[in-house]
């Protein structure tokens, strides 16, 4: 099959909190980050560590900031589970990859690159796997069960593994470069990951327009970011598309990544209206200087039949409903399209629970600049769509269209990211269960827009059926998207941060998908394909980003604080609250 070409839809402008920065202001901020760019690339590891333990100690105490700014615009009331999002969203990321980074470059100057958690092994024909999760003992404590792996592309052995990692640090630039990045309104932590990526992974120095959508938060990035401010290796400028064109355009941007749509992206490189579509069409960009992105997927869900009980039932309702629930259904990687095998009997009990989360679970306030419209949009469409919470004004409830036809190729749910809380599921048919998964798998790598993140639930009775787990192994191997989470939330491979974050390999500027390049990536790989994150089928405690999670506000602070300067002293308090549930 096919994909359709379709993607996010054009988004409109949020307001603004401050002024646009001037052109003049700009100017001055390029100039800075030029004339500062070769000094970069000359600072050694020991200052770069000191850089990253200042910002450190910066980000755990901005961190209340950062919150209350994300809680007032998105409506949350301080003291419900609710505040945790933002914490674990934002600066929790923050600071674990600012850990991760400290680490690696501590290994980078040890033994010329990252030191690996483990042994590579073999995968998919010959291919390449190597770990990257847990990176340590704490993670073992506090992610049981959960193990991630980079999926190299073919051409990488284990005798020439090495030479892919730390390349800037391998083969020392010369002369350094300007990045433009420009963030994301959704999640808070993208835009200073993504700097993060610039300045230590690839060496290049930053300058980080803020997102009209979430351009509150500027302020404590400034902030968290001083220490390198100071010497002009980083720099905040606030605006909209038309900051973004000029600051794309001009001479001294080296280097642009975007995550966002890929309307804006084309936009950027070839830009807009008709005559963009025709440079488009005749292969003609605008810009030519190198863009990477990351720019959403209609993320798939494939539901593998097993013997489940009534609380696997509960339990993974609401593991449903938080891939969708989590940031009001803002992500790039929510639930897109549950996909679930027609004949299994657990299918009505299943999407049942899911239901019943949806209808427990808070109304969100759709703080995205065309919520409603994109909403509207969908519902339209399938005027049978099931609404939990209220819906009038410009409220969003969330929403399931249950019975996709999977024959419709040009369905609005399978070519067109909804980025609000909408979500759908279809049944497929197939005379057994690794025939469906088989099938599966060929619906959501050609039906279904984008490559970046899908997810398998697998019951572990299941496995015991030798064709069952050659079809789940099959499905690991061919489901092409740059992150195959197994058995919870995508998401959980943006958060970990060691992993790759980005599409599958294989887009270009004329058929741009989900994106091109990866960040996060703290073992500093240059030739990745994909992640594949295992977690297990149930866990106990519940996981804190389970929206049925009691407590995760009372937590998240602690995990912050971990994250900042891990302690086993600091472990018991974690857990017990974990327990606590």
């Amino acid at each position: 099959m096919i994909q359709v070409a379709a993607g996010n839809p054009a988004i409109p402008e949020a307001e603004h909190v401050f002024e646009p920065t001037s052109i003049a202001r700009m100017e001055t901020a390029i100039a800075a980050l030029k004339a500062a760019k070769d000094a970069w690339v000359k600072v050694g590891i020991p200052e770069r560590i000191r850089l990253i333990d200042a910002m450190v100690e910066r980000t755990l105490a901005e961190a209340p900031a950062w919150v209350a700014g994300a809680m007032k615009a998105k409506d949350i009331h301080p003291g419900t589970p609710l505040e945790a999002e933002d914490y674990m969203n934002g600066p929790y990321c923050v600071l674990r990859n600012l850990r991760l980074l400290k680490r690696s470059l501590q290994d980078v100057e040890k033994f010329g690159a990252p030191k690996l958690p483990g042994k590579p092994r073999k995968v998919d024909g010959g291919k390449i796997a190597v770990p990257v999760f847990p990176t340590d003992a704490y993670d073992k404590i506090l992610f049981q069960g959960f193990s991630a792996e980079i999926w190299m592309q073919p051409g990488v052995s284990e005798s020439n593994l090495k030479e892919t990692q730390a390349v800037a640090y391998r083969n020392k630039a010369t002369g350094g470069k300007v990045a433009l990045v420009l963030g994301a309104g959704n999640v808070s932590s993208i835009g200073p990951m993504d700097a993060l990526y610039k300045l230590f992974v690839e060496d290049q120095v930053v300058l980080l327009k803020m997102n009209p959508v979430n351009e509150y938060n500027g302020p404590v990035l400034e902030r968290i970011f001083e220490p390198l401010a100071a010497k002009d290796w980083f720099r905040v400028v606030y605006g909209g598309a038309e900051q973004g064109k000029f600051l794309c355009q001009h001479a001294d941007i080296d280097e642009i990544h975007i995550t966002g749509s890929d309307k804006t992206h084309d936009a950027i490189v070839f830009g807009g209206g008709a005559q963009g579509a025709k440079n488009k069409a005749d292969r003609t960009p605008v810009l030519t200087k190198r863009i990477t992105s990351e720019l959403g997927n209609v993320s798939p869900v494939i539901i593998v039949p097993g013997p489940w009980s009534a609380s696997d039932l509960d339990y993974h309702g609401a593991n449903l409903a938080t891939m969708l629930t989590n940031n009001a259904g803002f992500n790039c990687v929510a639930m897109r399209v549950i996909v679930t095998h027609k004949g299994w009997d657990k299918r009505d009990a299943l999407i049942a629970a899911t239901e019943e989360t949806f209808a427990k679970a808070h109304p969100r306030k759709p703080y995205y600049p065309g919520a409603r419209q994109r909403y509207d949009s969908f519902v339209a469409e399938h005027p049978d769509a099931k609404r939990f919470g209220p819906d009038d004004g410009d409220a969003v409830p969330f929403t399931l269209i249950e019975n996709l036809d999977p024959e419709k190729i040009g369905d609005i749910c399978y070519r067109t990211e909804a980025f609000c809380g909408v979500a759908g599921e279809v049944a497929l048919e197939a005379s057994t269960v690794a025939g469906y998964i088989d099938k599966a798998v060929d619906f959501a790598n050609g039906r279904l827009w984008g490559t970046l993140s899908a997810t398998l639930l697998v019951h572990p009775a299941s496995l015991k059926d030798k064709a069952v787990a050659d079809a789940v192994n099959r499905a690991i191997a061919n489901l092409r998207y740059g992150s195959v989470v197994i058995n919870h939330f995508a998401g959980v491979a943006y958060g970990l941060v060691s992993p790759t974050w980005g599409a599958y390999p294989g887009h270009d500027l004329y058929d741009i998908g989900s994106g091109v390049g990866v960040v996060h990536n703290t073992y500093m790989f240059d030739k990745p394909e994909k992640t594949v994150v295992h977690g297990p089928f149930k866990m106990f405690p519940k996981p804190p980003w389970f929206v049925t999670s009691r407590y995760p506000h009372e937590l998240a602070p602690k995990l912050l604080d971990f994250e900042a300067k891990p302690s086993p002293l600091k472990l018991p308090g974690i857990l017990k609250l974990a327990i606590k549930g």
